[in-house]
């Protein structure tokens, strides 16, 4: 049968059947509609967890001294004898030392803060880096080689990009302070005092005073606190009398993601250990958000079985009103093969028009809940601009999941069209 035949065929027997037709493109839509919506929002919340909330790279391993070491196979210091070990592993492309500052320390400010009076002591953390695992972020040309510029010279600071989100949504509206950027803040200076706390003991070395300074804002920056260049932390813990030998951490960057099973053995080899807190974090919210996803899916897609279920009864009670029909055409010609045609040909048409509809639905409400979010929703902590995403493959996946649906249902329907007798039906 011809291809403008078949489509004029199907054309005459659907307007015939418009409310048939219109209640099975219905149950199909909306069962493609929720599967696309659900799904999307699981791949936009999944987003915000992996880029936002948890960001990690698939290719750093941090090492970190273990907990309890009994000095085996190497292991219990990350000294330089160290470092030079695990950045001798097979795939490993380059190595980033950390050491925290190992006393305490304390800032005070009291002044002007961005047009409002602030005034407030509180104890901070800090820990040195080397520059190379920073240094894309710092925004401050002077500052951009990240090094110990000496004493009494200001010491060049980053800040975590979730500690700046974290501040934007909760302190600043509580104190009524100005919302800030990461360009707003750099240059902006502090005192720091080391070796000081206002509520632990300190040891038995000098208190010293140090401007820091704002360069830049970073993910790999210390969430609760700030990262200042590795050379700082070292003179800092030397000058108080603190160890400044070996290192909090060192972050390996491996040379392909698949090599990074191998090193992580490799590391806990040399008795030492693997944080990888954030990175299970990030696991295990998204393993919350993937079953909760998977949930409201499977009952969409219930939904869409039900769907084709209906298509199915829908097409077999089309199928023996147009006995007749059917037994006329195969009286003038048309082959078995044809008369199935013409009956998946109708379903799959009001399946493609049915998931059509379901994804554009979906797209629509999915838009209609980022506009009433935006405008209802209190500004809390890394709330997206869109809680919802839309890759292309999820939009075909559901204009093609309402025609598989249709063709499901009309497949028994279709058969026992094409087993029509015409001599039988014709003789009534």
């Amino acid at each position: 049968m011809r291809f403008d035949a078949l489509s004029r065929l199907v054309r005459l027997s659907l307007a015939r059947e418009r409310k048939g037709a219109f209640f099975s493109a219905f149950g199909v839509a909306m069962g493609v509609g929720a599967l696309v919506f659900f799904v999307g929002l699981g791949l936009g919340v999944g987003r915000v967890i992996r880029e936002r909330i948890f960001p990690t790279d698939s290719r750093l391993v941090d090492v970190v001294p273990p907990a309890v070491s009994l000095g085996l196979l190497g292991g219990g210091k990350l000294d330089t004898a160290a470092v030079e070990r695990l950045a001798a592993l097979p795939g490993v492309e380059t190595t980033y030392r950390k050491m925290n500052v190992r006393v305490p320390a304390v800032t005070r400010y009291d002044g002007v803060f961005f047009g409002s009076r602030l005034r407030m002591g509180m104890e901070v953390l800090a820990v040195g880096v080397d520059p190379g695992l920073v240094q894309k972020d710092v925004g401050l040309p002077e500052a951009k080689d990240f090094k110990d510029p000496g004493e009494g010279k200001a010491i060049p600071a980053l800040i975590s990009t979730r500690l700046l989100e974290l501040y934007n949504k909760t302190f600043a509206p509580a104190r009524k302070l100005p919302q800030l950027s990461a360009e707003m803040l750099i240059g902006f200076g502090f005192p720091v005092e080391f070796n000081r706390s206002y509520v632990a003991a300190t040891s038995g070395g000098p208190t010293t005073t140090q401007q820091a300074q704002v360069v830049g804002a970073s993910d790999r920056a210390m969430l609760a606190g700030i990262t200042i260049p590795l050379d700082t932390a070292v003179r800092i813990n030397r000058a108080s009398g603190a160890d400044a030998d070996s290192y909090s951490g060192v972050t390996l960057v491996a040379a392909d993601p698949s090599r990074v099973p191998e090193l992580v053995e490799a590391v806990k080899g040399m008795g030492f250990e693997i944080d990888d807190q954030e990175r299970r974090l990030a696991e295990n919210a998204g393993a919350a958000v993937a079953l909760t996803t998977s949930a409201l899916a499977l009952l969409s897609i219930l939904i869409c079985v039900l769907a084709a279920v209906n298509i199915a009864h829908a097409m077999s009670s089309s199928v023996r009103a147009r006995a007749k029909e059917i037994g006329v055409m195969q009286a003038v010609g048309a082959s078995r093969a044809d008369v199935r045609a013409i009956v998946l040909a109708e379903a799959g048409v009001v399946g493609v028009l049915g998931g059509a509809a379901g994804t554009a639905a979906a797209l629509l409400l999915a838009f209609l809940v980022d506009r009433l979010a935006k405008g209802y929703l209190p500004n809390f902590p890394f709330k997206p601009e869109s809680f919802f995403s839309f890759p292309v493959t999820v939009v075909l996946g559901g204009v093609l999941l309402g025609l598989v649906a249709a063709l499901a249902g009309a497949y028994f329907p279709s058969r026992r069209a094409a087993a029509t007798d015409p001599a039988r039906t014709l003789a009534g």
